[in-house]
């Protein structure tokens, strides 16, 4: 394969930028001289390709292409893009592959000498020796990239001069992929296909094989799509300028009556997508090449598993329990039914008597009318969302440390770090796109470090796997900072100038017993010692961490150790640096800032000073309440005690994804009224005294905030499906009825939802948002902060951090309560985690293709402890805790060492949070999922139980 010599444009970017822009910090120089185009002069810009430069100068279509991709590397395989180059005006010339061939000063290109046009009929003739010309008449002609060339360069396909090949015309299809077709006979071996999924993805699933006629693309070792290690992404689909590789959904053969721009709902790196429409329904989804966030990339799910938006199990209509059972209603009946209880319970209880969970799947402007619901109307600040239970001991940790809660820098800024660290995060399953980015620099060169109990993916290309016990984070970390002080690698003009309470941090992590953690952690001091001093030794290092993090007893802790090595190495505020919170689901970002939590309003405000305070009565234009809400966990406690008396969830399904699921049944079981607001019938919403029926991020508008504060736009795509409505609608319509009853306003500037008057709402009083317009997002987004002349922020804390000084906290090692007090019953611990092909509890994705590729819930166990224990793989193990035990197939593997399991909770069939604990972060009330002592044993029955049968008590 041709070794990349620089970048280049492409006919879908934009004249004037290059397919990978570059980074603030190394921008090209555009004084490096001047070359000439058919005669004419342009400046050139150091290092770009003569195809980007003709591009910026005479249109994105300047010579044909066949072998270019905008995401791939320069590769030159087809040369039908060659030109004449010449040192000087009327000096001889040499035929050169403009993808590849670096332009430089004082050369003049011929685009399309008749000698030019010569060649390009002949390669392309070449081509069509091995290609079904009869078959390129019939395909849709403006989709297939051949077709195209053959018509620029006026070839006749009836009279190519070269006799037929034999391969590819008899090769048949593979259609035993849910999602990925091939049909090889119309490949024409530019590489495209097996480029993007080494560049791209980083699978290397697909190469070529044989020469000549005999050259064929192969999947893993010969095999099938759906036999290989194919990870259903569909870059080499998106790539494949002919038919050769494309998908179920024919993404890019089909011709659609509108393309809508709009941004994933499944995991934080809020991946654009372009959704094609056809006859009112969504046919095809692609990923825009000039997207900042994927850059022409997603995963599956965000590209394929889309089919849930339209499933037969879709709720179409309100329902409301009447003696006993759930009956379809009107929407009239539904608000009013709601209406009367909530009332009821505010009027005899007290407005703290109510709660509200909103939503992370749910746009900004969602969220922000949900709490303000619930403060303004209601007169409680008892709002939480999901955010609870993945990412609140980030934005503790980091306000604490830093003064924000958010990603310091932006994913793009891989491109100038040296040392990534990777703590209890794996983004290859959970963040497709940015684990893909990641495994690409690690393989080009960079370190890697992965502090995780499981070797994941990206722990397999590690320089350094840091493979701790579950629940020893703390631990590890502290080691981590004694040896950088030991070393003498800390950055002392930086703690200096920036920072306060270095000198008593100093002194507590010197006297760390690094004997003691070495024993709790499992980790050699010494693996530890040299993944210190790489991090701390490297120009820029870039930390990301994920639920592996938060999801523990000392969760907020370990985040502010996070910051507390960034900060004692200098590695923030600057490019290629900082602190990285992977979020788990597309909103969590978004729905924390909109004040969806219990002690902060919108924008983080302090809801215990009274000129904040005054400043939301001015505001709201009514009376704030003062007392600090519940919280999720605090709310089913309250729920069971018999002082919270109504819930009102929104797009969330408690009941299968909190832990501890006969606790979180009993709370919802207590309730005098719950309203669940879903797209489907979820464990939850079997609960429910109101359901009502909620639209998919498809058929509604709004904002996502992703993990990088990128506020971008979710456009409607469609319309809701009959008898359900956006969830901003509904917010709308029960504030509106609930002024009206009581006798107060909603302050809403329209009945009708949209995002525009919300968003301007929203940016008299969130601080970061006070540019956001909705008319001037773009396609793109902006990062907040966003100043009120609409410039937004790609760093933080470049100057000062936004608390005045960073701040030095150290925590010491202390074991989960969990394990204290349950670990010498049960000896194992399980740890929960999240695979590629499902997203959470699954509602949306195990109703799409995704189903039938991963079907369900696995129990990864060591090899030693399966042989103990006499288990086979594949057999059903029971696991069992001091809450409940449940049947799970297991998986043997040496992913995960002696003692430690580790499984999803995807499926509802396991329900595996029946075993889960009530341990919660000591700070930020944010569930242990990864510390969960059990006992294990060979299951007395095969096959699954529901999760009624699995609790034994």
């Amino acid at each position: 394969m041709n070794t990349p010599q620089a970048k280049h444009g492409s006919p879908s970017t934009p004249a004037g930028r290059t397919a990978s822009a570059p980074s603030s910090a190394n921008k090209p120089a555009t004084d490096a001289g001047t070359a000439f185009i058919d005669g004419k002069a342009f400046p050139i810009i150091q290092g770009e390709t003569m195809l980007a430069f003709m591009r910026r100068h005479k249109g994105p279509d300047p010579v044909p292409t066949l072998c270019d991709a905008p995401n791939l590397e320069p590769f030159g395989s087809c040369r039908v893009c060659s030109v004449e180059v010449a040192l000087k005006e009327d000096g001889p010339t040499k035929v050169m592959a403009s993808c590849h061939s670096p332009i430089g000063n004082g050369m003049y290109i011929t685009t399309n000498s008749p000698r030019m046009e010569r060649l390009r009929r002949n390669i392309v003739e070449l081509v069509l020796t091995d290609y079904d010309t009869e078959r390129l008449k019939a395909e849709d002609h403006g989709k297939n990239e051949l077709y195209n060339v053959v018509q620029r360069l006026g070839v006749d396909v009836d009279a190519v001069r070269y006799p037929k090949g034999w391969n590819h015309l008899a090769t048949p299809m593979d259609t035993s992929h849910p999602y990925m077709v091939s049909d090889l006979s119309a490949c024409i071996g530019c590489y495209r296909c097996v480029r993007a999924c080494d560049e791209v993805q980083g699978e290397m699933v697909l190469t070529m094989a044989g020469r000549g006629f005999a050259n064929h693309i192969v999947k893993g070792t010969d095999e099938s799509f759906f036999d290989s290690d194919c990870v259903s992404c569909g870059a080499c689909a998106q790539a494949c300028p002919t038919s050769a590789i494309t998908d179920v959904f024919r993404a890019k053969e089909t011709v659609a009556d509108e393309v809508v721009r709009t941004t994933c709902t499944y995991c934080g790196v809020g991946c654009n997508l372009d959704v094609k429409v056809k006859d009112g329904k969504v046919a095809a989804i692609t990923a825009p090449y000039d997207a900042e966030a994927n850059q022409g990339h997603t995963c599956l799910k965000g590209r394929y598993a889309f089919k849930f938006y339209e499933h037969p199990d879709r709720l179409r209509t309100p329902l409301i329990r009447k003696n006993g059972e759930l009956v379809p209603a009107s929407w009239d009946e539904a608000y009013d039914f709601m209406l009367d209880r909530m009332i009821a319970i505010r009027d005899a209880h007290g407005p703290d008597a109510i709660a509200g969970i909103s939503s992370a799947r749910c746009p900004n402007e969602e969220n922000y009318l949900m709490q303000k619901f619930m403060r303004a109307l209601v007169g409680t600040n008892n709002i939480d969302c999901c955010a609870r239970v993945c990412h609140s001991p980030t934005a503790l940790g980091m306000q604490e440390t830093f003064g924000t809660g958010a990603a310091t820098n932006s994913i793009d800024d891989l491109n100038d770090t040296h040392t990534i660290m990777v703590i209890g995060a794996n983004p290859s399953d959970a963040h497709p796109v940015t684990g893909a980015k990641i495994k690409q620099h690690v393989m080009k060169g960079k370190t890697l470090i992965v502090i995780d109990p499981r070797r994941t993916e990206l722990a397999r290309y590690a320089h350094y796997h840091l493979q701790l016990k579950p629940g020893t984070n703390v631990a590890l970390l502290n080691m981590m900072m004694y040896y950088i002080i030991s070393e003498g690698l800390v950055k002392q003009a930086f703690i200096e100038q920036r920072t306060e309470g270095w000198n008593d941090f100093r002194k507590e992590i010197m006297a760390v017993d690094i004997a003691a953690m070495e024993r709790e952690t499992g980790v050699d001091r010494k693996l530890v010692r040299k993944a210190a001093i790489a991090y701390a030794k490297a120009p820029a290092a870039m930390s990301f961490h994920g639920l592996g993090v938060t999801e523990h007893y000392q969760g907020s802790f370990t985040v502010m150790q996070i910051a507390d090595l960034a900060m004692m190495t200098g590695n923030i505020g600057r490019r290629g640096v900082g602190v990285n919170p992977l979020r788990g689901q597309n909103n969590v970002q978004g729905a924390a800032d909109m004040g969806a939590q219990p002690h902060q309003g919108a924008g983080y405000l302090d809801l215990t000073s009274s000129a904040v305070n005054k400043q939301y009565e001015q505001h709201y234009g009514v009376p704030m309440p003062t007392r600090i809400g519940w919280k999720i966990p605090e709310m089913f406690n309250a729920a069971i005690g018999g002082q919270l008396k109504a819930l009102w969830l929104m797009g969330e399904d408690v009941v299968q994804t909190d832990p501890n699921t006969q606790k979180v049944i009993k709370a919802m079981e207590n309730l005098d009224l719950l309203v669940v607001q879903e797209i489907f019938m979820t464990e939850t919403a079997r609960y429910a005294d109101v359901i009502l029926p909620a639209a998919s991020f498809l058929e509604k508008s709004g904002t996502f905030t992703n993990g990088e504060r990128r506020i971008q736009r979710v456009n409607q795509v469609v319309p809701p499906l009959e008898g359900a409505k956006a969830d901003g609608q509904i917010i709308c319509d029960v504030m509106e009825r609930y002024a009206k009853r009581t006798g107060t306003r909603s302050g809403n500037a329209s009945t009708t939802y949209h995002p525009g008057w919300v968003l301007e709402e929203i940016s008299r009083i969130v601080p970061f948002f006070a540019g956001v317009k909705w008319d001037e997002l773009g396609e793109n987004g902006k990062q907040w902060p966003v100043k009120p002349d609409g410039t937004d922020t790609k760093i933080l804390h470049t100057e000062t951090f936004k608390r005045g000084l960073g701040r030095f906290i150290f925590k010491p090692w202390v074991e989960s309560p969990e394990v204290r007090n349950h670990g010498k019953d049960y000896p194992y611990i399980i740890t929960t985690n999240r695979e590629l092909e499902h997203y959470n509890s699954g509602t949306m994705t195990r109703r799409t293709g995704n189903g039938e590729i991963l079907t369900e819930d696995l129990l990864l166990i060591n090899p030693a402890d399966a042989q103990q224990n006499g288990i086979a793989d594949g057999d059903m193990v029971c696991v069992e805790s001091p809450r409940g035990k449940v049947d799970i197939k297991a998986r043997i593997t040496d992913e995960v060492k002696p003692g430690i399991l580790s499984s999803t909770f995807h499926f509802p069939e396991v329900m595996l949070n029946l075993i889960t604990s009530d341990v919660h972060c000591s700070e930020a009330l944010c569930p242990e999922y990864k510390v969960v002592s059990c006992r294990i044993r060979k299951a007395r029955k095969v096959g699954m139980r529901k999760a009624g049968e699995m609790m034994e008590k």
